[in-house]
């Protein structure tokens, strides 16, 4: 990359790491991992200009990268801790698993857009080799390293999947956007195999959470 790019775009996420204090984000591991990642590699380069600025960008397949402020929100309401292994749900761009990944999560994600996920994996086996992606159907998680300590899901889901809840450990936290035109946050801690607390966190707008279209 050329120097001067370089050095702009720097600029340019270190305003964003202060834009996301004055947001609320507290949790200095959050921030730390911000400062790591580069979210500009998460897309075509003809959106780095705005790859710092807290907005949705849009990627491949009609999908978005999140803002930086809905991710570092579900980052913190997720109550990450080194060596959590943690499922998410719908790669999309890596970004998301990039920073959990760089907090020192043990990653497993899921994308059921298979262009995207070709793209994403392979970007991701780059820059974060250790990050386990699976091209599959999201409402069914991924039972093969079940049961998680955290879930996050990065898609708007019309309800609470039953698979996700049965994949999460006991006391384990989920943090999932339900609805469908627009989204509640919601966190969800896992009491016991049949009880929860749920709490709601503000309402947001995602890309929907799809069943059933995974191409073998």
């Amino acid at each position: 990359m050329d120097g001067n790019v370089n050095f702009l775009l720097l600029g340019k996420k270190r305003r964003m790491i202060e834009m996301l204090r004055q947001k609320g984000i507290t949790n200095e591991s959050v921030l730390t991992a911000f400062e790591k990642v580069d979210r500009h590699l998460f897309m075509e380069s003809v959106l780095w200009p705005s790859a710092y600025e807290d907005t949705a960008l849009t990627i491949v397949t009609e999908q978005t990268i999140s803002k930086p402020s809905t991710v570092a929100y579900q980052t913190q309401l997720l109550e990450v801790a080194k060596g959590h292994k943690i499922l998410e749900i719908g790669t999309g761009s890596g970004f998301q698993a990039a920073i959990l990944n760089a907090m020192g999560a043990r990653v497993f994600s899921v994308e059921r857009q298979i262009t995207l996920f070709r793209k994403t994996s392979k970007l991701l086996s780059s820059i974060a080799p250790n990050i386990i992606t699976y091209y599959g159907d999201g409402f069914q998680g991924y039972p093969k390293f079940a049961p998680y300590d955290r879930v996050l899901v990065t898609c708007g889901a019309p309800n609470i999947p039953e698979k996700l809840l049965e994949q999460l450990k006991i006391g384990g936290i989920m943090v999932i956007p339900v609805g469908v035109e627009s989204q509640k946050m919601k966190k969800i801690v896992k009491i016991s195999e049949s009880e929860y607390s749920i709490d709601d966190y503000g309402d947001f707008l995602f890309v929907p959470m799809l069943h059933d279209r995974v191409r073998k």
